[in-house]
């Protein structure tokens, strides 16, 4: 670890062997984040791996159990730059158990079809997610490598 604060964020898919659904959660705090889509996870806690601080948070946030899959490859070694204190790593995970709801920091949650590319860029994402989004877009073949770039704040 670098120093940085270490995010976990969950790509929960409808199913990990062949995905077309994407669960994005839409924030309800901090005020400053308030309305904007993520990825639903948190903070990795002192002593925890990764992946079991995402499968912690999202227990607590959305009261689901997964099963991870894959980690999406990130532009890092320590993962996604989210601002210059913080960086994220995501995981494809699947529902196992339990109905996601919001409850904790999100208002809704809303399940979105991989193939519309259109509709996935088109939500008001936390700006640093943006690029995230893309390449899980490319990596479930809804977009071409490059494509959707002026879409980025």
């Amino acid at each position: 670890m670098t120093g940085l604060i270490q995010i976990v964020g969950g790509a929960v898919v409808d199913n990990l062997a062949n995905p077309t659904a994407l669960l994005v959660a839409r924030r309800s705090a901090p005020e400053h984040l308030a309305g904007l889509w993520e990825f639903p996870g948190g903070k990795v806690e002192h002593g925890e791996a990764p992946e079991a601080a995402l499968v912690r948070e999202l227990a607590e946030e959305l009261g689901i159990g997964v099963r991870l899959g894959a980690e999406l490859p990130a532009e890092t070694p320590a993962g996604w730059p989210l601002n210059d204190r913080a960086s994220m790593r995501v995981w494809f995970a699947e529902v196992t158990r339990g109905k996601p709801a919001p409850l904790e920091d999100h208002d809704e949650l809303r399940w979105i079809r991989l193939q519309d590319s259109e509709a996935v860029l088109g939500l008001p994402w936390i700006p640093a997610d943006y690029p995230i989004v893309r390449a899980l877009l490319e990596s479930a073949g809804a977009l071409a490598p490059g494509q959707g770039r002026a879409h980025a704040r």
